[in-house]
């Protein structure tokens, strides 16, 4: 199945790329939940258009709980929460469960500002900081900032501009007792190609192939998208 323009007409004129997105995360964790070690398990985590209510205690009867009404802040600044999340995440089941991978899947809501890059940037960088291995996949056609570059200037260590504008790369932190590296590998995507098949590798695991093609494909056979002729 080639990859399609999910964000441009006539495709995105006919099927919301949010419904696409939130079944191919699905689709994803199904795959990876039938293979995966009898101690762990994947979850998708979809969230659109996240918005954190500052008026929630006009919902608690009295303001506030217990009768208690907090003071004013000591100050407010700018700080940009992330708007659009679209994930899976692999935990193991240790006396709780414990994140040890993820897979993320870009929305332009995520590149459209320096704010919001640079949140969708700091939560890949928790990830990988814990030892998670953690998979970009950027499908979006209607912005042009490159999410693995700015990750790579947030860690300092700055490279050229990559020529595809969309990609897909799997990173995998190494090392321990703080002396570490980070190792990825990147793919670049074309629309009208096929699509990769990357490694997760998982903390304290295994490496599991994620293959993007395959449930690519059947996302698309689920959304009853027609295959290009």
């Amino acid at each position: 199945m080639p990859l399609l323009d999910h964000f441009r007409p006539p495709l995105a004129d006919r099927r919301d790329w949010h419904s696409f997105h939130n079944l191919w995360a699905g689709a994803i964790a199904v795959d990876l939940n039938a293979r995966l070690p009898p101690d762990y398990f994947a979850e998708a985590n979809v969230q659109f258009g996240i918005e954190i209510d500052v008026a929630v205690m006009e919902d608690w009867p009295g303001g506030s709980g217990g009768g208690w009404t907090p003071p004013a802040a000591t100050a407010t600044i700018p700080f940009a929460l992330e708007t659009d999340v679209a994930e899976v995440r692999v935990y193991r089941q240790m006396g709780g469960r414990q994140l040890v991978g993820a897979v993320e899947l870009v929305s332009p809501a995520n590149k459209d500002r320096p704010e919001s890059r640079a949140a969708f940037v700091t939560k890949c960088e928790g990830y990988l900081r814990g030892g998670s291995g953690v998979i970009v996949v950027d499908p979006v056609t209607t912005r042009t900032a490159n999410l693995h570059d700015a990750l790579m200037e947030h860690l300092g260590h700055p490279q050229p501009t990559w020529g595809a504008p969309l990609y897909a790369t799997a990173y995998r932190p190494v090392g321990n007792n703080g002396d570490g590296q980070l190792e990825f590998w990147r793919h670049d995507l074309t629309l009208g190609q096929p699509l990769p098949t990357l490694g997760l590798w998982l903390r304290g695991g295994p490496c599991v192939s994620v293959p993007l093609e395959a449930t690519y494909e059947q996302t698309c056979r689920g959304s009853r998208i027609p295959f290009p002729t």
